[in-house]
């Protein structure tokens, strides 16, 4: 439950600061923390209280199917949400790059990182 409510102050708070601040790196940080956030609460939505590893060995109990497949009978984590975080780690860590790249170019064409010396770029 704690994991949980962090996650959702840890995306309150990147989204705030994506929406209150005028610095590119400030924006930039808030997607960090909003992406950090969001793998939290993927996290947290995937626990099981009281539950083992998703590694069949002696602690997870196994029963025959009746088609004679083994089924789990232990209580077990589900194994898809901390592949997806870790997938999405990887794309965060990508996107954030390509994001300070840019910046970073921003800054080297006009000098500064505020949004709203970059006039002509908005619709």
């Amino acid at each position: 439950m704690l994991v949980l409510i962090c996650g959702i102050l840890l995306m309150l708070a990147g989204i705030w600061t994506m929406l209150a601040k005028k610095n590119l790196i400030r924006i930039i940080i808030g997607f960090s923390i909003l992406d950090t956030g969001t793998h939290l609460l993927i996290v947290a939505i995937g626990y099981v209280k009281n539950a083992t590893a998703p590694i069949i060995d002696a602690g997870v109990k196994l029963a025959a199917a009746p088609n004679g497949d083994k089924l789990v009978l232990g209580k077990v984590v589900d194994p898809v949400p901390s592949a997806l975080v870790l997938t999405a780690i990887v794309i965060g860590l990508a996107v954030t790059a390509l994001m300070l790249a840019y910046a970073v170019r921003l800054h080297k064409t006009r000098g500064s990182v505020n949004i709203d010396d970059y006039e002509e770029q908005k619709w």
